[in-house]
């Protein structure tokens, strides 16, 4: 495993020659839901006012990338576009306005934008950035347009604000989190979603106290995320949820104590279950897959009167969420999030301190590396469970 810091990859920084310029450079473009995505030569549009252009070093799949990929219609599907959302690299240039970063920083992209300005960035008790009227999931937050045209001249539609799967993109600053030049680089991407996720979630969401109970849904990256951050928060009894029996030992190493199989259970309910091992239901769940039912079944499990169900997972079937009004009146609470609750450029650096000082295991989310030029094999390795993070790096 390449365990690599950013500078012994970048050297020493130069004044950058392509500032100002288009890139042309190499991009997995994906043309139709669903399809292999063909590694090909695209053009990247020098960055505007307020926006980084980002020399990609590494990057990572995650399940939204899946998401995106398969989504064949609705606002937020467009193709053919740039999938990604997990990265780190260098800046390679900046425009107008930008401050905060400059030509070779290393940061990493994140989907959610934390601009530090807004009434909602100063709010203690959120992460949703109100600084743009709209979200464009397609294009570039401030005007929804491309920096990306395809060989042909035609236009590449961006993904999440990042779109990661190319030598070069770019990113709107409020999307750019600096790191320490010393961070590995590998380690880096990890914290632009899945593992910042469900470390917020624990941490800044529930903020679950010394000696909870927590049950957890779906042992994926972002669900061991959450075993990692109960763990942290001195939790006493961490309990996960998953089909796969492999998930057992593995979410041993982030500190999982107990282990639920529904395929296993009997007749018994997974709810039930957890409630007999918790004295009468888990302190705090956390559903991390994105099934209403599963998100129903995190509900039922958690303590009458004081349970809080946290919701990370985005049901993308249309299924509504029924919760029983009685389970609510009795003072069970349920609560979304969205990135977990992590307000970037503040708190992924803490995650970053926490890394360096050994009270994180990052190492344990990398299952597998590859080249650029293997990025399919990672979508199968995902969608066949046989993986948590598979590294991708740009240049051999």
């Amino acid at each position: 495993m390449r365990t690599r810091t950013l500078l012994s990859i970048m050297g020493s920084n130069s004044a950058s020659e392509t500032a100002g310029k288009p890139i042309r450079c190499q991009a997995a473009v994906c043309r139709k839901a669903g399809e292999p995505l063909i590694i090909e030569e695209i053009e990247v549009a020098p960055p505007t006012s307020w926006e980084v252009r980002i020399k990609i070093l590494c990057t990572s799949l995650c399940h939204s990338d899946v998401t995106f990929w398969k989504l064949s219609a609705g606002p937020v599907s467009a193709f053919p576009r740039i999938l990604g959302h997990e990265a780190a690299g260098v800046v390679e240039s900046v425009g107008e306005n930008v401050e905060e970063v400059k030509e070779g920083d290393i940061v990493i992209p994140v989907f959610q934008r934390n601009c530090g300005e807004c009434r909602d960035c100063k709010c203690p008790k959120g992460n949703i950035c109100s600084k743009f009227p709209e979200d464009f999931y397609c294009g570039m937050p401030r005007d929804g347009s491309s920096r990306f045209k395809d060989k042909n001249g035609e236009k590449l539609y961006h993904t999440l604000c990042v779109s990661s799967f190319t030598e070069y993109t770019v990113v709107d600053v409020t999307h750019v989190v600096k790191m320490n030049p010393d961070f590995p680089i590998d380690k880096a991407s990890l914290l632009s979603c899945g593992v910042s996720t469900g470390l917020g979630a624990a941490w800044r969401v529930a903020d679950i106290e010394e000696g909870s109970t927590v049950a957890i849904f779906g042992l994926g990256a972002v669900g061991l995320a959450v075993v990692q951050g109960a763990k942290l928060r001195g939790a006493a009894k961490i309990i996960g949820v998953d089909l796969n029996p492999e998930k057992i030992e593995i979410g041993k190493k982030f500190g999982l104590t107990d282990f639920i199989n529904p395929t296993t259970c009997g007749e018994k309910s997974t709810s039930q279950i957890i409630k007999e091992m918790t004295d009468g239901g888990a302190d705090y769940c956390f559903e991390c897959i994105g099934l209403a039912s599963l998100m129903q079944e995190a509900f039922t499990s958690s303590r009458k009167g004081t349970g809080k169900t946290v919701i990370l997972g985005i049901e993308m079937h249309g299924t509504p969420l029924s919760i029983n009004p009685y389970e609510l009146a009795a003072g069970k609470t349920i609560t979304g999030s969205m990135f977990g609750g992590v307000k970037a450029k503040v708190d992924i650096p803490i995650f970053a301190n926490q890394y360096l000082n050994n009270d994180l295991n990052l190492e344990g989310f990398i299952t597998h590396e590859g080249n650029f030029e293997d990025i399919n094999k990672a979508f199968d390795l995902l969608e066949a469970g046989k993986t948590l993070r598979c590294i991708i790096w740009m240049g051999k």
